[in-house]
């Protein structure tokens, strides 16, 4: 009887839920490490897969036929472009010169038929250069950004500067004219002659007038 009720008991017993039992929370313990470990790897490749993404994007846009001189030749070519504002004849002797970067005539010359860069807009930063920095005149600009021994630009994107730069002339004038006037103790007809003159810096004569009637205020 003893065994009976013991067996009955016994076969009676209420089982613990699955979820109070220590092996289920071992389970659930070494899944999460898992599953963990495998979000965190796929963000990494994730991240891996958008950097290598954007380091083709980067080297797509030079030609896939490309040699290494012509690919240097152009990085070159493209930061002369960008931080000197450069024209193309002066980027493509900037290249091949024995004083510059010594590439061969062939790279050099595919680096700038390749170069996307805006001249015009090139041709106008220097320009604006040339009036803060010298306070040249219209004419006086114009010449230096088409002069071989200058900036080598087109007569287009000179003319395109010197008609976009937004320059007082009148104030540059004054300024040379000062600058001939402390420097080289010229009279005011001398500067004068000097400012208008197409041998000195080309101002108008109404700017070069301007100048000398202001240069004692």
């Amino acid at each position: 009887l003893n065994k009976e009720i013991y067996g009955m008991a016994k076969k009676d017993k209420v089982k613990k839920p699955f979820y109070k039992r220590i092996w289920f929370w071992v389970l659930v313990v070494v899944v999460a490490i898992v599953v963990g470990g495998g979000a965190s790897g796929g963000e990494s490749n994730k991240t891996t897969t958008t950097s290598n993404s954007s380091s083709t994007t980067s080297s797509s846009e030079m030609p896939s036929d490309a040699t290494n001189g012509q690919k240097n030749a152009l990085r070159k070519a493209d930061s002369y472009s960008r931080m000197m504002h450069m024209s193309k004849s002066a980027i493509y002797d900037q290249l091949t010169s024995e004083y510059g970067e010594k590439f061969t005539a062939e790279d050099a010359q595919w680096a700038v038929d390749h170069l996307k860069a805006d001249y015009n807009k090139n041709a106008l930063a220097k320009a604006k250069n040339y009036s803060d920095q010298q306070y040249m005149s219209k004419a006086g600009i114009y010449d230096q950004l088409t002069s071989e021994q200058g900036e080598k630009f087109t007569a287009e994107e000179a003319q395109y500067a010197v008609d976009n730069l937004k320059a007082d002339y009148n104030k540059n004038a004054l300024k040379k004219a000062e600058q001939y006037q402390k420097q080289q103790s010229m009279s005011a007809d001398a500067i004068k002659e000097q400012l208008s003159s197409d041998y000195g810096e080309k101002f108008t004569a109404d700017e070069a007038q301007y100048a000398v009637d202001h240069l004692n205020d």
